[in-house]
């Protein structure tokens, strides 16, 4: 009778545990938050003291980059550019853009502005103003930043966008949308090199349109 009561009890304690649910504490969740992924914390805190005086300090005159990278794509790249080992990613080169906006295109998300930046009134350049903002150029010029840093491709994707995401909330969505045309630009950030007869697609970290 004894072993009866015993089995009963033990049967209802093995019942009651299977019931419940073992919550993390406070200390555990913030742990766990901590360890997650988060790109856009890992771009805003290297931004300010790692890619704004990086790009500064690479970037050349848009035309100085270009007419090197014509003549002399390998010396542009030693001099100007960066790309990561893997895959077949093109050069991406850091630059300074200096002239007058001759076009824009501010209805779709995808907005540009043209820019001229040698005085003929043609277009030499095609520079982002967001909100959505095509490609990793950003992420792809820093030499710090490396692909084997993160776990797969998806969290280096991830990483790639967040930079376009800092930029557009802290800097682009700041810019006026009417009027462009005819108006001054000065900018420093990067592109990738581009196919034969297409314009340099350059996203601006830093951009100024003046008057």
């Amino acid at each position: 009778m004894l072993q009866m009561r015993a089995a009963t009890i033990l049967l209802a304690c093995a019942l009651a545990m299977s019931a419940c649910k073992f919550v993390k504490t406070a200390d555990e969740q913030q742990q766990a938050a901590k360890q997650a992924f988060d790109p856009d914390s890992m771009v805003a805190a290297i931004w300010d003291s790692k890619v704004i005086p990086y790009l500064n300090e690479r970037a050349g005159s848009f035309q100085d980059v270009t007419a090197l990278s014509a003549s002399d794509l390998d010396a542009a790249a030693a001099k100007y550019g960066h790309k990561e080992k893997q895959g077949n990613a093109p050069w991406t080169f850091a630059a300074k853009v200096d002239g007058m906006i001759v076009a824009e295109e501010t209805k779709s998300r995808a907005a540009y502005v043209d820019v001229d930046v040698d005085g003929d009134s043609k277009a030499d350049v095609r520079v982002s103003i967001g909100p959505a903002i095509r490609g990793t150029a950003l992420r792809d010029s820093l030499n710090f930043v490396n692909f084997n840093e993160f776990k797969n491709q998806i969290e280096w994707a991830q990483y790639g966008k967040s930079f376009n995401t800092h930029v557009n909330s802290t800097l682009l969505d700041k810019l006026p949308r009417q009027g462009l045309t005819g108006r001054k630009l000065a900018a420093v950030g990067a592109y990738p090199l581009p196919t034969g007869g297409q314009l340099p697609q350059f996203v601006p970290a830093t951009i100024t349109i003046g008057s």
